[in-house]
């Protein structure tokens, strides 16, 4: 086939490269992507959407089960499997589709099927019908990162699920084993827990949900070992014994000693590798670091015309992180002068129950930096709004630099702490002090005062504690 000339070629359709397009387009060059699987990414069709689509069905079922609480009846409360998933997988469906329509709206070339870089400046794509060369100024690499596998405790779809099997379960895992506590773990421990699975959580860091303040991974471990999880810290899965049709013994190391127990089903969520094979990236002399692409702060891959974004580029492993290098990406091949991105500025969600927010530097690491610190806490049983909610478990940490009143880091337990952080993400974002923040008004009553407390709390002048 003839081949097509563009300004800028994106490989990979996810919401890196999905909105370096857009934004590219915008800025006048004339674009193409290249997409080999489904448009919007995992992010979109096998992650954060349709998982947070199953997460909110299992918030309603628990809901339900506390109407009483809240003067109303509910009885036979029940949920149906296949219909849970159906619903997240419309979800998915339907915002798969609107990217597509972005890209049209936008003049972007869609090419779906596999892109290699066979030298600077020229992507090869095969597709159905055939292959197609590509020539671009710059070339972005949005190709993202795929489920970690260990040896011995690979997916199989059957006893051991990766997260994919798990956002279509076939059937109702009795008992539940998760390997690993990061975000994508303990969303699916928590889904399956409160649907009624017995679920064990094994971490192999002394505590769970490791990336967070310790405190706050303390008040969560507390509030799901109330719901009925085990959590095992400090522990490894050594092997996997599978016997089709029956179950799976692990051998759990922990302390020294190796036990063994019994579970239906194993969600192995350890991490993820970046997708950097067959693109004949080696070849063009890309730095590759354990499954990442090396870059610098503006993602330019030392490779002229050649920039990586988004997961595949490194932690932190963020949809919305990579949307923001994608645009910084776009603007920069449009030769503007975008800000590189500080990946301290960029918050982390975990949508569990209760769900977990965060900003900046936990206070562990804070200390470790040298700063003196003011930290500030404040409970979710202090406000007015979330007694109201029915929600009053949960607590909102703020550490501040003593020295300057300086923000380092905010975090939070609790119900909708997820769009609360934003507050102190545009906060820092801001350069905002404490005193700023002591004199902007919140609304009464919103759970977002919490987060006024909770700096008082850090200066000594917190109201209602």
């Amino acid at each position: 086939m003839a081949g097509q000339s563009f300004d800028v070629v994106v490989i990979g359709a996810g919401p890196g490269g999905y909105v370096a397009a857009i934004r590219a387009s915008q800025l006048g060059l004339k674009v193409a992507i290249i997409e080999r699987e489904n448009l919007g990414g995992i992010c979109l069709n096998w992650g954060c959407i349709p998982t947070k689509a199953m997460l909110r069905s299992a918030e309603v079922f628990h809901l339900m089960h506390r109407a009483k609480e809240f003067g109303l009846g509910a009885t036979g409360i029940s949920y149906d499997l296949p219909a849970v998933v159906a619903r997240s997988r419309g979800v998915a469906k339907q915002l798969s589709g609107g990217i597509g329509h972005l890209m049209k709206k936008n003049k972007v070339t869609v090419f779906m099927g596999s892109a290699t870089i066979p030298a600077k400046g020229t992507v090869s794509v095969k597709t159905d019908k055939g292959t197609e060369t590509l020539t671009a100024k710059s070339i972005v690499l949005a190709t993202g990162a795929r489920a970690r596998e260990l040896p011995g405790l690979e997916a199989d779809g059957d006893l051991v699920w990766s997260y994919r099997h798990a956002l279509v379960a076939s059937r109702m895992p009795k008992k539940l084993l998760v390997i690993g506590s990061g975000a994508i773990g303990i969303e699916f421990a928590s889904f399956f827990n409160t649907l009624g699975a017995d679920t064990t959580v094994v971490e192999v860091m002394d505590r769970i949900l490791p990336v967070e303040d310790a405190e706050i991974s303390a008040f969560a471990k507390k509030s799901f070992v109330k719901q009925g999880m085990k959590i095992m810290e400090k522990a490894t899965v050594k092997k996997l014994d599978r016997k089709p049709g029956q179950g799976v013994t692990a051998h759990i190391e922990t302390g020294g000693k190796t036990e063994t127990m019994e579970f239906d089903t194993v969600i192995s969520a350890v991490g993820i590798v970046g997708n950097v094979e067959d693109l004949g990236l080696e070849a063009l002399g890309v730095k590759i670091d354990r499954t990442h692409v090396v870059t610098d702060e503006y993602c330019r891959t030392g490779v002229d015309g050649l920039y990586a974004i988004g997961d595949i580029a490194g932690a932190p492993w963020l949809a919305h992180k990579a949307s923001h290098e994608g645009v910084m990406v776009a603007e920069l091949i449009a030769g503007k002068h975008p800000h590189p991105i500080k990946p301290n500025s960029i918050a982390g969600c975990t949508y569990c129950q209760p769900q977990i927010a965060s900003v900046g530097l936990t206070e562990e690491k804070a200390k470790a930096a040298g700063y003196t610190l003011k930290v500030g806490r404040f409970p979710f049983i202090g406000n007015g709004k979330a007694i109201a909610l029915g929600e009053a478990e949960g607590m909102i940490k703020t550490i501040f630099d003593a020295k300057t009143g300086e923000m380092l880091g905010a975090h939070m337990v609790g119900a909708e702490v997820t769009e609360l952080i934003q507050g102190y993400v545009v906060a820092r974002g801001l350069e905002t002090t404490e005193e700023d923040l002591m004199n902007t008004v919140f609304p009464h009553p919103t759970l977002s005062e919490m987060m006024h407390e909770a700096v008082l709390d850090a200066y000594g002048r917190a109201l209602h504690i």
